[in-house]
């Protein structure tokens, strides 16, 4: 069997560009089991409602929903637990010293494979205000309208 190279992308948190400034992402591998492998082989898996909590020196990632593999056993996996992340000491002592600033948390970006090993971007993210919403959802319609003129123009050209 050919070795796995490359990166394969399995799920993305979209919602927390729209919901917080991204200030620094960092890349960690995941402890996982081996249920939890297949079904994210398969596809399957949902960061919406994730974040990353550091409890005496080691930051879990919680509340990410990897659904029970379906040809699984009794050996299955809970598919909300707590998940241990990978990361370097001082990586883990800056997220921690970081979050606990007032609006700063932790959040999943991407979950995917590199080179067949599970890793999660995690990113350190203020929450952005109602109005800074709105404000980069008109700035994206506009700058959607700008580029159909131009290609309308183009094409009467």
């Amino acid at each position: 069997m050919a070795k796995e190279t490359g990166r394969k992308l399995v799920a993305s948190n979209k919602k927390a560009r729209h919901d917080f400034h991204i200030d620094e992402t960092f890349e960690a591998g995941l402890v996982l089991t081996g249920t939890e492998v297949k079904a994210l082989r398969a596809g399957r898996a949902s960061l919406v409602d994730g974040y990353v909590d550091v409890d005496r020196g080691e930051a879990w990632l919680e509340n990410v929903y990897i659904p029970e593999y379906t040809e699984g056993t009794w050996t299955n996996h809970a598919p909300r637990r707590k998940r241990k992340l990978l990361l370097h000491r001082r990586q883990i002592e800056e997220l921690d010293r970081e979050s606990s600033a007032k609006g700063h948390t932790i959040v999943p970006l991407a979950l995917y494979f590199v080179d067949g090993r599970a890793k999660v971007e995690i990113a350190l993210a203020r929450g952005k205000k109602e109005y800074d919403k709105r404000h980069a959802l008109r700035e994206r319609q506009e700058l959607r309208e700008a580029q159909a003129a131009m290609s309308l123009r183009k094409q009467r050209d």
